[in-house]
C-alpha cells in the first residue's frame, strides 16, 4: 500500500513538472502572451506602481507607414476586478488635437488594445487612449469584415475605466509619452461569462498609431488589412 501511494505521489510530481514545462513552451510562442496576476493598485500614468516592476516590456514592432520606427512597448496585468495596461511611446511630434472623450481618436496619435474573450462570437472590445488622456471604449461586432463600434451604456461606477497619461519632452527634442489604464470586467459583460483565472485564454492585440509622416502603425501581432483583423490576434494566457 505504501509503495502504491509513493508511486502515485511520484507520478503526480512528474506530471506537474511536465505540465509546467508544457505551459512554459506555450508561452515561448511569439503569438502567446502570458499575463501575471496582481492585486489592485492605483495608476499614475507612468507606471510607477511597484506592481509593474517585475513585468517585462513587450516590444511592439512597427509594421506599416513611413517615418522613424519610434520605440513602442507595453505591459499588461490582471487582477480579480479588471485588466491593467501600460504603454510607452517615443515620438517627435504629438498629433493630438481632439480634446473630447468618445471622439475619433484613431485619426490621431493613439494607443489601442483589443480583447476578444469568446472566439465563438465575432464581437470584441476595443479601447483607445490619446496622449492627452482622452478615451474611446467600444464594443465591436465584426461580421465578415463589416464592423462598427458601439459606445458603452451606464458608463459609471464599477463599469468605468481609470486612465492617465504622462508626456515628457526631452532635451534632444524627442517626446516620451506613457499611457496607463484599467479596464474593469464589469465593463466587458456580457462579453465575458466569468472573470479570468489561471490558464484562461483570450484572443487580443495591442497597437499604436502615430501621424508624424502621414500615419504609421505598431502592433504586437501583425494583421493583414487593418487593426480589426481579429483572426490574426494573438493569444492572452492568464497565469
Amino acid at each position: 500500500m505504501k509503495r502504491q501511494i509513493r508511486f502515485i505521489f511520484i507520478f503526480l510530481f512528474l506530471f506537474g513538472l511536465v505540465f509546467e514545462n508544457y505551459l512554459s513552451a506555450q508561452t515561448s510562442d511569439s503569438t502567446i502572451l502570458a499575463i501575471s496576476h496582481t492585486k489592485d493598485f492605483m495608476i499614475s500614468g507612468d507606471g510607477t506602481a511597484d506592481n509593474w516592476k517585475s513585468e517585462k516590456w513587450v516590444i511592439l514592432p512597427k509594421h506599416e507607414g513611413k517615418g522613424p520606427a519610434w520605440e513602442t512597448k507595453m505591459k499588461i496585468l490582471y487582477s480579480d476586478s479588471g485588466i491593467y495596461c501600460l504603454y510607452y511611446c517615443q515620438d517627435s511630434v504629438l498629433t493630438s488635437t481632439l480634446k473630447q472623450d468618445f471622439s475619433d481618436l484613431y485619426d490621431e496619435d493613439v494607443v489601442e488594445v483589443f480583447f476578444w474573450p469568446d472566439e465563438n462570437t465575432p464581437v470584441y472590445f476595443e479601447y483607445e487612449l490619446s496622449p492627452y488622456n482622452y478615451e474611446l471604449p467600444l464594443l465591436v461586432p465584426n461580421i465578415k469584415g463589416n464592423y462598427m463600434g458601439w459606445l458603452p451604456r451606464h458608463y459609471n461606477g464599477n463599469r468605468k475605466t481609470r486612465h492617465l497619461t504622462r508626456i515628457t519632452r526631452q532635451a534632444d527634442g524627442t517626446i516620451d509619452w506613457t499611457a496607463e489604464f484599467f479596464i474593469p470586467y464589469d465593463l466587458l459583460k456580457p462579453l465575458i461569462k466569468t472573470v479570468p483565472s489561471k490558464n484562461t485564454r483570450w484572443r487580443g492585440n495591442f497597437y499604436r498609431i502615430d501621424y508624424d509622416d502621414g500615419g504609421a502603425g505598431w502592433s504586437w501581432q501583425s494583421t493583414r488589412k487593418d487593426f480589426h483583423d481579429y483572426e490574426h490576434f494573438g493569444t492572452l494566457l492568464f497565469k
